[in-house]
């Protein structure tokens, strides 16, 4: 893989900040679905070798966020420690406020468990709703593949800034790349007439 990860070929200017919506829907269910996604940016990556330091040449980067897609699984041991969830599970919701996902923080722990020492390297781990009216509706498409909701999770890691805020910037709420190059092309609109 190497450094196919860490320069996606986007157009200049253009940033991978999706929203944890744009991540469910987008991206974790056409995987999921075994949908082709384009572009096709995130890789596959297996949690449990790596330690969150050692996901740079891995895993998508964008800034001090890192994307991959990883089977779900109950063991979280890397070579130095593991990761601990913290908290409750979060819905992630669509702009219908129907529930397409859920959204898990973890917190990496380094040494073994239960006694390991707390750092400041977070995940949030989104995986699809499980079936019925929570699944995106581009699943009930006739011909698709069945959704394995159990199988894949979509995971995004990065080194929270040490106060106590959470460093993700992208709620759910706020404008997708996409949206601000459309209000982009608005001011253009205004400045030229």
């Amino acid at each position: 893989m190497g450094d196919h990860y860490t320069n996606v070929d986007l157009p200049p200017g253009f940033r991978f900040q999706p929203t944890d919506e744009e991540l469910v829907v987008h991206f974790l269910h056409r995987k999921a679905s075994l949908l082709p996604c384009h572009p096709d940016v995130i890789p596959d990556l297996h949690l449990v070798p790596y330690d969150p330091w050692e996901l740079q040449g891995r895993a998508l980067a964008e800034g001090n966020k890192w994307y991959y897609y990883s089977r779900r699984t109950q063991d979280r041991l890397t070579g130095s420690g593991y990761w601990k969830p913290s908290g409750v599970d979060e819905p992630v919701l669509a702009s219908t406020n129907r529930r397409v996902g859920m959204k898990r923080h973890l917190v990496f722990y380094a040494g073994e468990a239960p006694e390991g020492t707390k750092t400041n390297w977070v995940m949030h781990e989104y995986r699809l709703s499980g079936g019925g009216s929570s699944e995106p509706s581009s699943s009930k498409r006739k011909g698709n593949a069945k959704t394995d909701c159990s199988n894949w999770v979509l995971c995004r890691v990065y080194q929270s800034n040490g106060d106590g805020e959470d460093d993700d910037s992208s709620n759910g709420i706020g404008l997708s790349c996409l949206d601000e190059v459309f209000l982009s092309l608005d001011d253009l609109d205004e400045i030229t007439n």
